[in-house]
């Protein structure tokens, strides 16, 4: 496991997770200007480490990796579960297969893309799932919408929509059984602004209470 920071006081920041030290120093030349490498790891423990101590907005994370009970990217976000609101997953991967793509979607990665994109395309799916976007290769995505049906993807998409990005982290974090009060810290909000977000949640989405909440991210596999 090694660390650093790129040069430069601004940018994504971003961890990077493989276990080819050759392969981590390339993708860290080709990343452009606006992310900034914070750290890196090379295996399921030392991912799971670092991410908690450096909090980083993405996470480029190789879905086979040694060490942990899987061995596999799955295993770290489930390391990191409760960071989900505001650190986002990218695999970055040599395997297509739809078994990778689907364990790890499921597991809460906000994108997979196969090491074969360039440096300038790596970068801006980075920038975009930091964001909030989800990113696929684009042979991929069909995986993802046959495991998890069109219908359902393009109806919970609408119901997203809805939301602000402020308000779907909010919604996320009372979903994993956050009080208003953990919410404001993770967040660096009030709580009063979090109870404004959950009321709007509430509303855009027809719901009444923060139960509810949590069913409806559950039903849609977001949590």
């Amino acid at each position: 496991m090694t660390s650093g920071t790129t040069t430069g006081d601004d940018g994504i920041n971003v961890v990077v997770v493989d276990d080819h030290a050759i392969f981590r120093s390339g993708l860290k030349a080709d990343l452009d200007g606006r992310l900034r490498v914070v750290a890196e790891a090379d295996t399921v423990e030392s991912a799971v480490a670092v991410i908690r101590a450096h909090r980083p907005a993405v996470v480029l994370l190789d879905v086979h990796l040694p060490g942990g009970v899987g061995g596999g990217g799955a295993e770290v976000i489930a390391g990191c579960r409760d960071l989900l609101g505001s650190t986002r997953f990218l695999a970055l991967s040599v395997s297509d297969s739809a078994e990778d793509v689907v364990t790890v979607i499921r597991a809460g990665a906000r994108g997979y893309v196969t090491k074969t994109i360039s440096g300038a395309e790596i970068s801006d799916a980075v920038v975009r799932v930091a964001g909030g976007d989800a990113v696929f290769s684009p042979r991929l995505a069909g995986f993802v919408l046959d495991a998890f049906g069109t219908g359902t993807v393009a109806a919970v998409d609408d119901e997203l929509d809805r939301l602000s990005a402020r308000e779907l982290e909010v919604m996320r974090l009372i979903a994993r059984g956050y009080s208003y009060k953990e919410v404001a810290r993770e967040l660096f909000i009030s709580v009063k602004t979090v109870e404004t977000h959950v009321s709007a949640v509430l509303r855009k989405l027809q719901l009444s209470s923060r139960h509810e909440i949590s069913r409806w991210a559950a039903d849609r596999r977001l949590l």
